[in-house]
């Protein structure tokens, strides 16, 4: 079965064709061109289309609610007559949740803890790196708990040059040549890249030892989002870093609310 499947996020929304083995295509556009239909989000849609062939189901979430209807209208802009699920915490999605109030779950949290689940299904950690960092926590006595939000890294560093007088803007990089700036852009780089990573890490150690006083044991690491790939490395223990994993975790939900 191959799924067409979109995350809508704050910043960028990410789609892929997601099969039985793997996640092809995968891309992203920022989200304010889902408003523009005709030169935005049909032709980035319909070029994975047409790449891929058959697609047998769309399967989507969205932290974004204005932009949800124009997706479904890209879709039927192309004459794509194909089942389409959205994943909500009303959803099957194959882990009990215990949280007081579900509906408050932003919709790619529960993605990525399907997607971490279905991967392996053992007490989980899944670490978003988006606009925001969400942390979200899986356990054998519980299913779904809940997690941890946070400010992601670009709004660290926009609030850097935004808030400041003479702070001037960081481009994206966050690759770092030592632990000392020699200039304000390299200071600033350092400041944000080595802060913020130790932010994920202090927030990590404090669920990991929570959940093994608890006695969850063989706990799994998993990241993902826009600047994963560059703090992951960080981060000890090393975690897994699955670049789709909110798109497997939309996949994973289809096909438990299509059995």
């Amino acid at each position: 079965m191959a799924l067409f499947c979109i995350d809508i996020g704050n910043t960028h929304t990410h789609f892929g064709i997601v099969t039985d083995t793997q996640t092809l295509g995968q891309s992203s556009i920022p989200t304010p061109l889902v408003d523009r239909l005709a030169d935005g989000i049909v032709p980035a849609f319909g070029k994975l289309v047409t790449q891929h062939g058959r697609v047998d189901g769309i399967a989507m979430c969205s932290v974004v609610p204005l932009a949800t209807p124009l997706v479904v209208r890209a879709f039927e802009l192309q004459n794509i007559q194909i089942p389409i699920f959205r994943l909500t915490h009303q959803s099957r999605l194959g882990l009990p949740i215990h949280y007081p109030n579900p509906s408050e779950i932003g919709h790619d949290r529960l993605a990525n803890a399907i997607g971490a689940w279905s991967r392996e299904q053992a007490p989980t950690v899944v670490i978003d790196m988006g606009t925001a960092v969400t942390f979200d926590v899986v356990t054998r006595a519980n299913g779904y708990e809940g997690g941890i939000i946070a400010p992601g890294i670009e709004i660290m560093r926009s609030y850097l040059h935004e808030k400041t007088a003479q702070l001037p803007k960081l481009d994206e990089r966050l690759d770092l040549s030592g632990p000392i700036g020699r200039s304000t852009l390299e200071a600033m780089r350092i400041g944000t890249v080595i802060g913020f990573a130790g932010m994920i890490q202090s927030l990590l150690d404090a669920v990991l030892k929570h959940l093994e006083e608890r006695g969850e044991r063989g706990i799994r690491i998993y990241t993902t989002g826009g600047s994963a790939a560059a703090i992951s490395q960080r981060i000890v223990p090393l975690p897994v870093h699955v670049p789709e994993l909110t798109l497997q975790g939309l996949a994973a939900a289809f096909r438990s609310n299509r059995a």
